[in-house]
């Protein structure tokens, strides 16, 4: 069961996110989406029963995870391996909107890294995780890290993995930026997805530590977009943009995704865009 987007939560039509300016200025006027509302979506989650009907959040999440394991895994992993599989899939959450490093996993659950590449085909071949690809192109092939980053599909699964179930208390944890990149991500993923459009989107990351969390590939140009808590921004913040402007795509878009409840420019090129645009 695939979880639902925002546009369907919140009753619009749903449009592959592209943040021109017109797009983003057809959703300026829509619901406002604050922090506090953001956190409470992101321990929720996006699964339609939470919203069809009601029931305890932890409730649901933990009948989801037994069912998943004892029912849709069972037949793909040695049974032996259950507990450590659970186990697998907490590490992995803490981990979610970050790189992956397979030999660390492999270490800490003491399994081998095959088995551990054999979970991960597992849990993105059954739609609970997928992987952005680290951009590249000819023009910084030298520059850029390999390492892939792993999102869970819903961060409400994740933040129950965790046993962070309060809005609250992962807003102020040191797994809050991570969570709110996974959910953003989430949900412009989603706008394609709906539409049967496919994702091409990365992230940028280069060895002096630059930094684009979403380069967005779509019809030839690309979309660069830094995804930040906080509503106050400057250049300084968006100072990894200037590594792609060599790229051999043009670069149509650049936004600062944030908490902000009304749009603003940040500089002539790069504005900063309130959640509810997606």
């Amino acid at each position: 069961m695939r979880p639902l987007g925002l546009d369907e939560i919140l009753g619009r039509e749903t449009i592959p996110f592209v943040p021109s300016k017109n797009r983003i200025a057809m959703y300026q006027n829509s619901i406002k989406i604050s922090a506090k509302d953001v956190f409470e979506l992101i321990t929720k989650g996006m699964y339609p029963e939470l919203y069809r009907t009601y029931q305890a959040v932890p409730d649901y999440y933990e009948n989801y995870v037994n069912t998943y394991i004892d029912r849709d895994i069972s037949e793909l992993i040695h049974l032996k391996d259950k507990l450590k599989f659970h186990d697998f899939l907490q590490y992995l959450a803490a981990l979610t909107g970050q790189q992956i490093n397979s030999s660390d996993l492999s270490r800490k659950l003491q399994v081998s890294s095959n088995t551990i590449q054999h979970w991960l085909s597992i849990l993105e071949s059954t739609g609970l995780i997928y992987f952005l690809q680290p951009y590249n192109d000819i023009s910084i092939m030298k520059r850029v890290v390999k390492s892939s980053k792993v999102y869970f599909s819903d961060t409400g699964l994740a933040a129950y993995l965790i046993k962070m179930n309060y809005p609250e208390t992962l807003r102020i944890s040191n797994l809050s930026d991570a969570f709110f990149e996974t959910f953003v991500v989430n949900e412009i993923r989603k706008t394609f997805l709906n539409n049967k459009e496919p994702f091409h989107a990365y992230y940028y990351r280069d060895s002096k530590q630059n930094e684009i969390d979403l380069v967005l590939l779509y019809k030839g140009r690309l979309s660069l977009i830094e995804i930040k808590q906080g509503v106050s921004f400057q250049a300084s913040d968006v100072k990894g943009f200037d590594q792609l402007k060599s790229s051999l795509y043009q670069i149509e878009n650049r936004i600062i995704l944030c908490n902000t409840l009304e749009n603003y420019p940040i500089n002539r090129d790069v504005q900063a865009v309130a959640l509810n645009s997606i």
